[in-house]
């Protein structure tokens, strides 16, 4: 990670798995993302070797192999939106116009058929994703991906003010921010379509199973920002503006960056060992379909770092990143007391007595006026 920062083997109790189709799977994301034209060609030739249909196939290693296809061809549409409009356009400090974009994307997202942005590559890109949602999932699947593209969207535009006016988010708004802008909360459909279930709203909008859900994204971001933090300041430097949790660590906290980057590996640390003990006592009394989904979050995790440290995406083979070999056993920091972080400090209660992990299954914890 560039001279004296080097990320240590990461802490990581879930197994790696990868579906059978993985190699096909890439190949097929590769001619779909040229069938759309999606990104610039610079850009799409960037994204085409980074292997994203691996990744998918991470993700879901033992889903229906349309889905892993599916998932593949979305995330990479994912990097053509957040490199193309946000990261490397102009739209990425211009927020009202970029909101304005997202918002007509969203259109397409909600109806398919609405004759808006005809010409545009992302958004033929999104009709035939839009199908294949409707083709594979159900029709609450659908709208609960279009409701998460909402999400993803609104974060971007925040980030793209930050953008603009070149400041840095404390460490609670950017935590709050990356729990969407990472684009994880809309894979989350995929995991029930991957299997062909649908996890019925009793358990999935429960508080404690949405929690482990921004656990994972947690996670899944954190560690995203420790393996990308050399590509990111490599490239960003010419603009003087990039932004992840080491950099809001050394910019609020006046941490140097190994410094920063220990802090962050503590905090994800921390926050994984409270997702597997949430999982668990969530599995113990879920339904099949519940364990089912839990069982998914843990594979994307996984997926996540596996993909991180080997994807050309963050090596950079031509300045390489000084990335783990592999993983390890044990946290850095096992702490069970909560970050110092207002947005997320609410999720150790959870297991506390009382808390909404220990409640029965699908019922509040706590009775409320209405009860």
């Amino acid at each position: 990670m560039g001279p004296g920062l080097t990320v240590p083997p990461i802490f990581s109790p879930i197994p790696p798995a990868i579906h059978p189709c993985h190699a096909e799977a890439d190949v097929q994301t590769a001619a779909w993302a040229e069938t759309f034209r999606i990104g610039s060609e610079e850009l799409r030739g960037r994204l085409v070797s980074q292997a994203i249909g691996t990744f998918s196939a991470r993700i879901l290693p033992e889903g229906r192999e349309e889905v892993v296809s599916l998932l593949a061809d979305f995330i990479l549409w994912l990097f053509g939106v957040d490199d193309g409009h946000c990261e490397e356009g102009e739209l990425g400090r211009r927020p009202g116009d970029l909101a304005a974009e997202l918002h007509r994307l969203l259109r397409v997202a909600q109806n398919p058929e609405a004759p808006m942005l005809l010409d545009d590559p992302l958004a033929a890109g999104l009709r035939d994703l839009r199908l294949r949602v409707d083709r594979y999932g159900t029709p609450g699947q659908a709208a609960r991906w279009v409701d998460a593209l909402r999400e993803y969207f609104f974060s971007v535009v925040w980030e793209a003010s930050h953008r603009r006016a070149g400041t840095v988010p404390d460490l609670n708004d950017y935590t709050l921010m990356r729990l969407y802008d990472g684009a994880t909360s809309v894979v989350l459909p995929m995991l029930e379509i991957g299997h062909g279930y649908e996890l019925q709203p009793h358990e999935r909008d429960r508080t404690a199973v949405r929690a482990a859900a921004e656990m994972a994204s947690f996670i899944i971001t954190w560690d995203n920002d420790i393996f990308s933090y050399h590509k990111e300041k490599k490239e960003k430097s010419a603009t003087g503006y990039y932004l992840n949790v080491l950099r809001v660590l050394e910019w609020h906290e006046g941490l140097t960056p190994k410094q920063a980057l220990d802090v962050a590996i503590s905090q994800r640390d921390r926050v994984m060992c409270l997702y597997v003990r949430l999982t668990e006592a969530l599995a113990e009394q879920g339904s099949p379909q519940l364990r089912q989904y839990l069982r998914t979050l843990g594979s994307f995790i996984r997926g996540a770092q596996d993909w991180g440290v080997t994807s050309v995406r963050y090596t950079t083979p031509d300045d390489p990143a000084d990335m783990p070999a592999y993983f390890r056993d044990t946290p850095v920091d096992g702490s069970g007391e909560p970050l110092d972080i207002p947005a997320v400090s609410w999720w150790w209660n959870l297991l506390a007595p009382g808390g909404d992990a220990h409640s029965a299954p699908g019922r509040p914890a706590h009775r409320t006026a209405q009860n």
